[in-house]
């Protein structure tokens, strides 16, 4: 499992991450964030959790106001000294508020009901599966000056986060920005010709002209439009990467 913290008091997101690591060793809290500013910025770019553990004050505001600014569909378990916040914590996507000093009990409670939940989701969304045949997105519409054009999703070369937004460029590296997050567009794209290779990148099956060995066991794409970082496979996806090619 995947977490994300944001906790602007150091020592209160040690303890927190000692505590989920007592209860669940396998947990990896692959983020930390202190403020408002840097944890939309994160989630513009596409940063990704299972879960995420929110303090509701930070040093430069209300968390709330993260939830405002990005549309973020992760489950979040809300922790704070105060407890007038509940009714709003429940609003924005939580499964459960922590009121601190953090007991491993309470921890443990919310992490199974988590569970319960996420697992409940999983079997739902396996039955729309197997009952209902999957749709995906044909054609963008995007801005060209005054004008409104159309674009088929498979003359898209690829889609990138950049700068708190996501645009994609055709096959001829022209570039549009969408009104969708990556998280967003996963869903929407097919994925035998769509794969998404890190935090900042979707691609088109076809834009792939080669991949080659990385450090530290990732993979990187030689394509004709992405290059550095952006290029690489990272290591939590490589796996599955390798399985999409070989369909």
């Amino acid at each position: 499992m995947k977490i994300i913290i944001i906790e602007d008091e150091q020592l209160s997101a040690e303890h927190l991450e000692l505590l989920l690591l007592r209860i669940d060793p396998t947990i990896k809290v692959v983020q930390r964030f202190e403020s408002v500013k840097q944890s939309i910025q994160a989630f513009q770019n596409g940063v990704e959790a299972d879960l995420l553990f929110v303090d509701i004050h930070l040093a430069d505001g209300n968390s709330f106001e993260i939830f405002d600014k990005v549309n973020i569909d992760i489950p979040v378990i809300f922790t704070t000294a105060f407890d007038q916040y509940a009714i709003q914590a429940f609003k924005t996507n939580s499964i459960d508020y922590l009121l601190k000093p953090i007991g491993v009990n309470d921890l443990q409670v919310s992490l199974q009901k988590f569970q319960k939940i996420n697992q409940n989701q999983n079997l739902i969304k396996s039955l729309i599966n197997i009952t209902q045949p999957k749709s995906f997105k044909n054609r963008f519409m995007v801005k060209l000056g005054e004008n409104i054009i159309s674009v088929k999703t498979e003359e898209i070369d690829h889609f990138k986060a950049e700068d708190g937004i996501v645009l994609f460029a055709n096959k001829q590296g022209k570039r549009y920005p969408v009104n969708y997050t990556l998280d967003q567009l996963e869903p929407m794209l097919d994925p035998s010709i769509f794969f998404r290779i890190n935090r900042k990148v979707i691609i088109h099956i076809d834009s792939i002209q080669k991949v080659g060995s990385f450090f530290n066991n990732r993979l990187k794409v030689n394509t004709q439009f992405i290059d550095g970082d952006d290029a690489v496979v990272s290591r939590e996806r490589v796996a599955s990467f390798k399985d999409w090619l070989n369909r």
